[in-house]
């Protein structure tokens, strides 16, 4: 008796002990409000002349119903369909769903910086800020045997090489207008690089439009086959911040389907395929209390700090929307990342406690 708990001991401090998940892949968009995820398109900006672009006709008749929950489906069919079925969506205020930035500056370095580390570092209060002097999960993970080689980040923004310290971490990072493949491309890849390159650049060099980090990252999916794969798309963000509602909305409908086509692709690999997870969230919300406000965010705008996240895999239970009263944070995101994958996230600054609820008890 006593040999046999003592290998169940064993066995509990293992990586992989309760794993829920071989894979993972962790989706964001930046700055996507909450308020558009769980109610659809919001008819005060649609109908405003300074943000309608001209064209409202345009947004009503592709994104308008009369019922909320047809509004949301008509913008993220996937979101409300595949994932309500099968994972759980938290962040919806209206039924109590709570989830929070705990960093104080609610904007993009601060917000990524504490989903990746579980630490909200006051002192990371920056966009320019330089490489990320902690350790993030995805550098933790990239140093487990497991996973060594197999973790993977692709960001359309340019801070992405700095927020997961590419120089020290050693993981791959394509940001920006950063050549995919590195020194042995693909034949998409070279493709896709040259495409980027002489592509129209609204947001100059900081950024790329998504298309291109998205094909990126399913050619790296497809081809390395990483167990860790980040993706962050900006569209969200840039078309919000000019105003662009219209803009900002088939932003975030192309988003959904290509997480639909990601999720497709990895149901009919056999690597993949019901071992892998799927976790999608941003790194801050937007102005709403205000109506003018919803294209801003930032410690100056009241409800920025609000936020939503989306989860499914293998052994996590099909709850849909969630309705109950809870309260979660962003801080807690790197560690459920690790514990979905049978670790616990380890370094010399604070992490919060994983997402409990989300794991099989």
């Amino acid at each position: 008796m006593k040999k046999y708990l003592i290998v169940l001991f064993i066995l509990a401090s293992l990586p992989g002990y309760n794993q829920v998940s071989e894979n993972i892949i962790i989706i964001t968009t930046d700055g996507f409000r909450w308020q558009d995820v769980f109610k659809g398109m919001d008819t005060a900006i649609a109908n405003d002349q300074k943000f309608n672009q001209g064209d409202s006709g345009y947004i009503y008749q592709h994104y308008w119903a009369k019922d909320s929950k047809e509004r949301r489906e008509k913008l993220l069919p996937f979101i409300w369909n595949t994932m309500k079925e099968h994972g759980q969506i938290f962040g919806n205020r209206e039924l109590g769903s709570r989830v929070d930035n705990a960093n104080p500056y609610w904007f993009s370095y601060p917000g990524y910086h504490e989903i990746f580390t579980g630490f909200p570092d006051t002192a990371v209060n920056s966009n320019s800020y330089p490489p990320n002097p902690h350790v993030t999960v995805l550098e933790y993970l990239n140093q487990q045997p497991a996973f060594k080689g197999k973790v993977a980040v692709f960001g359309a923004w340019d801070a992405f090489d700095r927020i997961m310290n590419e120089g020290r971490s050693g993981l791959p990072v394509v940001n920006a207008f950063d050549m995919a493949g590195g020194n042995h491309p693909t034949a998409n890849e070279k493709m896709i690089n040259k495409l980027r390159k002489d592509s129209f650049k609204p947001f100059k060099e900081e950024e790329c439009l998504d298309v291109f980090t998205h094909y990126a990252a399913m050619e790296w999916l497809k081809t390395r086959r990483p167990k860790v794969l980040y993706i962050s798309y900006g569209e969200t963000d840039e078309w919000a911040h000019a105003g662009h509602y219209r803009s900002y909305l088939d932003a975030a409908h192309q988003v959904d389907a290509w997480i639909k086509d990601i999720w497709t692709w990895v149901q009919s690999d056999p690597q993949y395929r019901n071992k892998t997870s799927l976790f999608i969230t941003v790194d801050h919300g937007r102005g709403d209390i205000k109506k003018e406000e919803w294209t801003s965010h930032g410690s100056d705008i009241a409800d920025a700090h609000e936020i939503w996240f989306a989860v499914m895999g293998p052994a996590i239970e099909a709850k849909g929307e969630i309705k109950k009263d809870s309260q979660y944070y962003q801080k807690q995101f790197a560690q459920t990342f690790a514990r979905l994958l049978g670790y616990t996230y380890k370094a010399t600054h604070p992490i919060a406690q994983e997402i409990k609820d989300i794991l099989p008890k």
